[in-house]
């Protein structure tokens, strides 16, 4: 029932899926994610790598993705050294669409040293704008829906090249990396921008993938912004079409007006 004023009508509407992703490692059950049930190997891969769990996509082999009435169990293997080191990670309770560490065993699962970012190119704040006008019309689930996060690869110019879309802002974020894996983009090539704020595991995600610097269109938080300063990644909050805000790492961000569309 849709109101308006003092109008009402009954309309059909498209609504945005949420279902369990569980997670198993060797056969050992390891996280279940409330997730879209789309993208799910590149949800994998991504899951994996920005978890820390592997190092490399390598490391990693999907054995099966099966999709049930109840949810998907993804069955992955790692090589048995990385699965020793994951004994004290595993999650004990789901990751909810808007929690991506929830269920963690202990604080120090959570709050874990991030990779160290290197390298990454110059990115213009005319190009940062570019990638965010392009991203409103990239995102088809959320513009039927309203309900869904995006995050986007981009290159140094502003060009989009992949983009993927989740009810949680972190299984979107995964979803990239995967992505990324899978179809061979360096992670210092370009930039990341995402639909939401920048909290503490969006930074650390995106600081374990290599990226060097990661765009929200919204706030970051304090410890976001202690982990990218860390790792040596730009962090760039409040990124809209006039301008942006660098709390971590500014030197890879430079002004530039937005370049005028080809005719």
């Amino acid at each position: 029932m849709r109101l308006r004023g003092d109008a009402a009508a009954r309309e059909a509407d498209w609504i945005a899926e949420e279902i369990p992703v569980a997670f198993a490692f060797n056969g050992e059950p390891f996280a279940v994610m409330m997730a879209t049930p789309a993208d799910i190997a590149d949800f994998a891969v991504g899951f994996a790598l920005s978890e820390g769990i592997v190092e490399t996509a390598n490391e990693l082999q999907i054995e099966a993705i099966d999709t049930t009435v109840d949810g998907i169990a993804v069955s992955l293997r790692v090589p048995a050294a990385r699965m020793a080191a994951m004994s004290e990670r595993k999650r004990n309770i789901e990751g909810r669409s808007g929690c991506g560490i929830c269920g963690a065993a202990s604080i120090d699962a959570v709050l874990r040293p991030p990779r160290r970012v290197s390298g990454g190119i110059a990115i213009a704040s005319g190009s940062l704008a570019a990638a965010l006008i392009e991203l409103e019309r990239r995102q088809p689930l959320n513009a039927l829906t309203g309900a869904t996060h995006a995050a986007a690869w981009a290159d140094a110019e502003g060009r989009l090249l992949l983009v993927r879309e989740d009810v949680g802002r972190h299984n979107a974020l995964d979803k990239l990396i995967g992505a990324m894996q899978a179809a061979d983009i360096d992670a210092g090539s370009g930039f990341c921008v995402v639909t939401s704020r920048a909290s503490y595991e969006m930074a650390m995600k995106a600081a374990q993938s290599g990226m060097p610097m990661l765009a929200a269109i919204s706030a970051p938080t304090a410890l976001a912004i202690a982990l990218a300063d860390s790792a040596g990644m730009t962090l760039v909050g409040f990124a809209r079409g006039d301008g942006c805000v660098a709390y971590a790492h500014p030197h890879r961000l430079h002004a530039s007006p937005l370049a005028e569309s080809s005719p």
